[in-house]
């Protein structure tokens, strides 16, 4: 049985800055605009938690925290629709604040489109019941765009 005294030192894998140079924001606006937003979450996801690990900001990283807004996005598109307003409500407002900075763009992402609709969704959600159907039929939202 090992304690604590006898654990070697292990070294931590450094920070992956690397997942920033491979992100295919195709494959994003792909998943965004066929409403994969499930998969766009956890695609999203996987991307931050390489990219804050073992970093000294974490998740004060801007490209992290930017990430992490983007899913904040995506998980309040997809709330919405499958009948969780107030998880949408919650979200909305994450990514309100976390993607307010980054406006007009950035990493290449057009974030405008994206803030404004959650603006325009936000209000609609207020007062609804946590369960009720999205507000919007047929649901639209702006298209993911990138820099070419």
């Amino acid at each position: 049985m090992n304690s604590l005294l006898d654990l070697a030192r292990q070294d931590l894998p450094s920070p992956d800055r690397q997942v920033l140079s491979s992100l295919d924001w195709r494959e994003a606006a792909a998943m965004w605009n066929d409403n994969q937003l499930g998969q766009l979450h956890d695609w999203l996801n996987e991307r931050w938690a390489r990219l804050i690990r073992n970093s000294l900001l974490g998740t004060k990283d801007p490209e992290a925290e930017f990430l992490q807004g983007l899913a904040y996005a995506t998980l309040a598109l997809f709330f919405t629709q499958n009948r969780n307003q107030e998880g949408a409500l919650l979200m909305i407002g994450d990514a309100m604040i976390a993607l307010g900075k980054y406006r007009p763009a950035s990493l290449g992402v057009h974030v405008e489109p994206i803030v404004c609709a959650l603006e325009e969704l936000r209000p609609l959600l207020v007062g609804l019941a946590p369960e009720d159907d999205c507000p919007l039929y047929p649901f639209v939202y702006p298209k993911f765009e990138v820099a070419n």
